[in-house]
């Protein structure tokens, strides 16, 4: 019966693992019912608008940012270890599957297929520990080379201009370039938004309860307020502003990946092909997606006092991305900013996320149509909002305090992150890898005491020869040493050996190191001359 027990035990300790939602539906009740309601609410006002500003950044039409959000909410609450983390697209993300697929959503949706099969395969070898050799500086180089190139990348819709190429220096002369050609409507509009969500904590008239509601939907606000003014100019036939336009309208189907691709020109691409093209890619975007998430998820598990299974994580992200593909989902993570309002607004559980994600299932469902007059701008806006807390210029004041050579990965994965956001993150951890490579193989050896043994005796002939040795291998280097003096052979000492000796205590003590007399056989009353 004992062991019948045990296995028992041990078969519920595996479920949990598998399966962390075993741990709190058996003690779930209504007080977290309202409050995993409210905070999935307030996730999903949050979540339709930057989805679709985050599918701008991926280069793909509106509505993939929204098929890309809802999966996570359902997957997560099976298999996630976070109370607080919401999954779905974001701009690191976005930006690195512009790269990758050059906004083609056929091969967005196998990429994230392709992803979360090498997500779910690491966490099944419990591989989690190999986001460990990323180091900081690199993290923080990308992060802040992709939130300038995010925010940048939106100035030509803050403008209204056309024609801007996606390489960021080509982008940042085209921009410039192309100023007299902006549209005012778009200018004045842009601005406006930008004030409004920016300047958002000036707002003192309102109590503070109605302030958070407001600051944690704000990106909703000012997209349906921007839409509406769209919409005004546009019934009338003013062509004011550049707007989102016709997006495909209702639920994705449910169907597997495209293998293949087609071309304008009616060649078909293979899948080996299509995996080829991918490149480096493939390696980066599933790292960089795990990394996100896991960060989050243990800054908020820091925070409210409990902890995460960073494989289990892994499988959840790895899974939400195999099944997001079927709905024609490009690659996702976690968001900091959503699951900071949804760790604010107070949610108990994962299931937050499923009234998140039947958010974003309702605006597919029904809201399409209006989707059709959200300016770009407006869109623009909440991006660069969202973008502008990455850039940490004060850790590189930070790196230079604690260790100058951080800095080198630092700026090389920044640098580089604007040729081709990829290899900057591959050159960083190359470069990152070196240093830790160099610093194995060339520890610092820091001789802080020599060993000296006298091995003939010690009388006043010899003081002066010991006096030169010692002050030459001890004190005048830098720093000085402190010294061990082996005597086990000095029997006998006298009045010019203890003298000298003296002398060097003297100076040891000023330098502030020590001279050790090992093995002395003298009588005591002589040590006390010393």
């Amino acid at each position: 019966m004992i062991f019948k027990a045990e296995g028992r035990t041990h078969a519920l300790c595996v479920a949990v693992a598998w399966l962390p939602i075993l741990s709190w539906l058996p003690k779930y009740n209504l007080k977290w019912l309202k409050m995993d309601v409210l905070a999935g609410l307030t996730v999903g006002l949050t979540t339709v608008p930057q989805a679709l500003a985050y599918a701008e950044v991926a280069g793909l039409p509106v509505q993939f940012g929204l098929y890309s959000a809802f999966m996570g909410g359902f997957i997560y609450t099976f298999l996630g270890t976070s109370k607080d983390v919401t999954l779905g697209p974001t701009a690191i993300m976005s930006l690195l599957c512009s790269s990758v697929v050059g906004g083609q959503p056929h091969r967005a949706v196998l990429l994230s297929l392709l992803c979360g099969l090498i997500q779910a395969v690491m966490a099944l070898l419990r591989l989690g520990f190999l986001l460990d050799f990323i180091s900081f500086p690199v993290i923080k180089g990308f992060t802040c080379a992709a939130a300038v190139t995010i925010g940048f990348g939106q100035v030509k819709n803050i403008l209204g201009i056309q024609g801007v190429p996606q390489q960021f220096f080509l982008e940042v002369y085209y921009t410039f370039h192309k100023i007299p050609e902006a549209r005012i409507g778009d200018v004045v509009l842009g601005l406006i938004l930008h004030v409004s969500l920016f300047y958002k904590k000036k707002i003192l008239f309102i109590t503070f309860l109605l302030y958070f509601f407001i600051s944690s939907v704000r990106n909703a606000a000012v997209v349906i307020a921007a839409s509406l003014i769209a919409f005004s100019w546009e019934v009338y036939g003013n062509h004011v502003f550049t707007i989102t336009g016709k997006t495909t309208r209702g639920l994705p189907p449910f169907r597997p990946p495209p293998t293949s691709d087609t071309t304008a020109n009616g060649t078909v691409v293979s899948f080996g092909e299509i995996v080829k093209d991918f490149g480096g890619g493939l390696a980066v975007i599933p790292f960089m997606g795990l990394l996100e998430s896991i960060a989050i998820a243990k800054a908020f598990a820091s925070q409210n006092d409990y902890r995460i299974d960073a494989n289990q994580e892994l499988l959840a992200i790895g899974v939400t991305n195999i099944m997001g593909s079927f709905v024609s989902a490009y690659p996702v993570t976690g968001s900091f900013g959503r699951t900071a309002v949804n760790s604010q607004t107070g949610v108990c559980t994962p299931a937050g996320g499923v009234v998140t994600s039947v958010i974003v299932l309702l605006s597919l469902a029904f809201l399409m149509p209006a989707f059709y007059y959200i300016p770009k701008a407006s869109l623009a806006a909440v991006i660069i909002c969202a973008v502008a807390p990455m850039v940490d210029y004060r850790v590189v004041a930070k790196m230079w305090r604690i260790r100058k050579l951080d800095l080198l990965p630092f700026f090389v994965t920044f640098l580089m992150s604007f040729w081709a956001v990829q290899y900057g993150i591959v050159g960083g951890i190359a470069v990152s890898g070196a240093l830790l490579l160099y610093s194995m193989a060339r520890p610092q050896i820091e001789v802080r005491y020599l060993f000296m043994s006298v091995c003939n005796g010690l009388s006043f002939p010899a003081t002066e020869y010991l006096s030169h040795i010692i002050h030459t291998r001890a004190l005048q280097v830098s720093p000085p040493r402190s010294v061990v003096l082996d005597c086990s052979h000095v029997s006998v000492i006298d009045y010019t050996v203890i003298s000298e000796l003296r002398d060097l205590l003297r100076q040891f003590k000023l330098r502030e190191v020590h001279l050790i007399f090992a093995g002395l056989q003298v009588h005591p009353s002589v040590l006390k001359n010393l």
